[in-house]
This record gives structure tokens, sequence and C-alpha cells, in this order.
């Protein structure tokens, strides 16, 4: 190799080197900017921001000076109503007679209206036992006769397991309440204990 084939070499190792260098520093600057938002100090606020909200005193003399008119209609906000199909419970919070008198002239005070609230009201799941009776029946004129007596009686009605004294519907909210809302058996237990 001679000496100009050096030199373009190193001049090529030079810029590789440049380009390196510039990589490297701009990870750095990254990985800085990172760690800085991960560990440093959080605020609001940045360099010069106060400036871009100065207009606000500037605003009030202008204010004082200058009156406008200003003639708008607003909507009262109201909530949605609750769903008719719900069952519901009236209870009428009213005055006693003594006060349906007017204090000045003693006057009888006349109804002019009412004001509604809704309220929703949970009452948690209730637990009952379900009596199954299956009455005998029996002949007295066989059983006096002496001849064969047989008794009479109702099916025993399905269960889902047999011999066991849950219902479906009792099933379906074990089995809703332990694979779709992730409720152990034992937690379910204790709840029902209560």
């Amino acid at each position: 190799m001679n000496e100009k084939e050096y030199q373009s070499r190193i001049a090529e190792l030079e810029a590789l080197l440049e380009e390196k260098s510039a990589r490297i520093a701009y990870l750095e600057e990254q990985f800085r900017v990172a760690q800085h938002k991960q560990f440093g100090k959080s605020t609001e606020g940045h360099p010069g921001q106060g400036e871009l909200f100065n207009e606000a005193e500037e605003l009030v003399v202008e204010t004082e000076t200058a009156e406008e008119a200003i003639s708008y209609t607003r909507k009262k906000p109201t909530r949605k109503p609750l769903p008719q199909d719900l069952p519901r419970e009236v209870i009428v919070h009213d005055i006693s007679d003594e006060e349906k008198i007017c204090g000045c002239c003693s006057g009888e005070l006349h109804r002019i209206g009412e004001d509604t609230s809704e309220k929703l009201q949970f009452i948690p799941a209730q637990v009952r036992v379900i009596e199954h009776v299956r009455p005998k029946y029996a002949c007295r004129t066989c059983e006096k006769d002496g001849i064969s007596n047989t008794i009479k009686q109702a099916p025993v009605p399905h269960s889902v397991i047999p011999k066991g004294y849950a219902t479906p519907s009792l099933l379906s909210q074990i089995i809703t309440s332990k694979y779709q809302y992730g409720l152990p058996l034992y937690r379910q237990e204790a709840m029902f204990k209560q």
C-alpha cells in the first residue's frame, strides 16, 4: 500500500468514527431523557411557560373599560330517569296536619306541586329453603279387609344433583361466582353463612 491509500483509508475510518461517535452521543441523550422521565423530578411547568399566560392581567384591564351585554338561555342539567320496568316503591314524605296551616292568616295550605327524586336500592340475594312435600295415600278398605294395600305417592321431583340440596338457581349462582367473578368456594361459603 502506498501513502495515498493509507491517507484515504485513514479518512474513511475517521468518517466512520465520527459517524459512530455521533450515533453514541444521540443514544446517550435518549438514555438520559428516558432516565429523567422515569426517575427525575416531574413538574408541570417548563421554562418560559409563565409568559404564555400574561394575557390575564391585560384582559382584566380591557374588560373593566368595555361592557358587553350577553343574553342566552342555559339548559339545566338533568339526570336520565331510571328504567320504568324496575319495581318501584313510593314513599311520601309529607308535613304534619298542624304544619298545613298558614302562619300568617291561619288559612289552610293547599298542595301546589311536588318534588320527586329517585334512588336505586340493591336488595342482596336471598337464600330460602324450598320444601317439597309428597303426601302418601292408602285405601282404608283394603287395609281393613287385609287385601294387599298399595300406597300411592307423587314421584320425586327431578334434581340436578341426585339427593343433593342445590337447585338449578343455586348452582348457577355458584358457577357464575366461581368462574366469571373468580370467587373461591370458601369465600362463597362464608358469604352464604352470613
